[in-house]
């Protein structure tokens, strides 16, 4: 999940910003480095993450900005944190654990040498990319941005929260999609508290070939407009429709439900993830957007699909039944079908609603590095559900609607293949 902030705090040492090392893997924390897993089905990994490296605001926002820009310092505890406006970003340690020995990992600020490297290097992560047998990703933001920008776009000085914006957009450009093309799927952030800065961004973003922008699932949760304030929201969503730019909305952007007093909050936010994807995709749903803008394309993240056909099923209950539903030229199942993807690290009991839901709106996230991922072994986890599907629709789900949407290429050979 995503990064957490507090304020200042008397323990924090503030010093040089560290660099990050190159030493091989601590045995103790990592398990041994896998093998390269038998390639079976072509993927496009629609839900990675990047952790943001500690030289990613250097150089890249104006040089009087350079000393209020994010900066990783370490703690009198000897953690890692980032810094920017006087909050305390943590890394947390469910973040970044592909390959790590279990028994390592807690919930809690840790180093970047306890991270592999393929955590926030390019060249490290297609390597683990190959090792997985991952063609090509989408990767979102981590904890200096809270996933979605909302750092910056809330930051208190705007003029540097625009900065940080651009810097990020900026660095993943530049080190990531620049670097490897065909294997990274450009997704950008923007600086959504003001229309005009956020379409400029966007329309910035598209002219240099990224395909997508994340938003927060639900944007008046963390300080923005409702999705119902038309003179915000319109300029933004039209610049999307007009790039053709797709909206990503990833599961906790804007926070998870509040728990209980006394509650476990990990175990039980992260066992709503499905509650929080289908709340989200309602409020976006029934905030007429996808009406009102036709070739408006949204993609859910890393909420599963389990709860798409009950969705689909009420929303025909709503219009059959009672009528709550009833005002549009579509149903609002078309709709949903029309506009909206989903995403899925492998759905094995619910996989079998695929033609409910329509084989062509779901995609398939590998989660990497965080502790929900399929690393390293996504093919077998896929083989192991889906090995009951034809191939021509393990294909589509694979990887043919995520290159659609994204208009991202494919190799030229894609798996599998239909049987002889």
């Amino acid at each position: 999940m995503t990064g957490s902030s507090s304020p200042s705090r008397p323990e924090a040492a503030v010093g040089t910003t560290p660099t990050v090392s190159d030493a091989a893997l601590d045995p103790s924390l990592f398990l041994p480095e896998p093998e390269p897993r038998e390639v079976r089905y072509t993927i496009i990994s629609v839900d990675d993450h990047v952790v943001e490296p500690p030289h990613l605001f250097a150089g890249r926002v104006p040089a009087r900005f350079a000393d209020a820009a994010p900066r990783i310092v370490e703690t009198e505890r000897g953690h890692q944190v980032w810094r920017f406006e006087d909050a305390t970003f943590t890394q947390v340690g469910m973040n970044a654990v592909a390959g790590r020995r279990p028994e390592t990992v807690k919930v809690e600020p840790f180093r970047f040498e306890h991270m592999r490297p393929g955590c926030y290097d390019i060249h490290a992560r297609v390597r683990d990319m190959d090792t997985s047998g991952v063609w090509a990703s989408v990767n979102f933001p981590s904890q200096i941005t809270g996933f979605c920008g909302r750092v910056f776009f809330n930051a208190r000085d705007q003029e540097l929260g625009l900065a940080c914006v651009r810097a990020w957009n900026d660095w993943l450009y530049e080190e990531w999609f620049q670097a490897y093309p065909e294997r990274v799927v450009p997704m950008g952030i923007t600086h959504l508290s003001d229309p005009d800065l956020a379409v400029a961004e966007i329309r910035r973003n598209a002219a240099r070939g990224f395909t997508a922008v994340t938003f927060p699932e639900r944007p008046h949760r963390i300080g923005l407009p409702s999705l119902w304030d038309r003179d915000h929201w319109d300029p933004i969503i039209a610049a999307c429709v007009e790039t053709d730019t797709v909206v990503t909305l990833h599961v906790g952007s804007a926070g998870l439900s509040e728990a209980p007093p006394g509650a476990p909050g990990l175990q039980l936010g992260s066992t709503l993830f499905g509650q929080a994807s289908l709340t989200a995709c309602a409020e976006w749903l029934w905030s007429a957007y996808p009406v009102r803008f036709p070739a408006l394309k949204i993609a859910m993240s890393e909420g599963g699909i389990g709860w798409v056909a009950m969705l689909l099923d009420r929303l025909d209950n709503i219009v059959d039944r009672s009528g709550y539903g009833v005002g549009w030229d579509l149903r609002p199942a078309e709709v949903l079908r029309r506009n909206f993807w989903f995403c899925t690290l492998d759905d094995p009991s619910t996989i079998d609603t695929r033609h409910r839901i329509g084989v062509e709106n779901i995609m398939v996230e590998t989660d990497y590095p965080h502790g929900d991922g399929t690393w390293p072994d996504t093919q077998r986890v896929l083989a192991d559900a889906w090995g009951h599907i034809p191939a021509a629709e393990i294909r589509a789900m694979c990887c043919e609607n995520a290159a659609g949407l994204f208009r991202h290429p494919l190799p030229p050979s894609v798996l599998p293949a239909d049987p002889a």
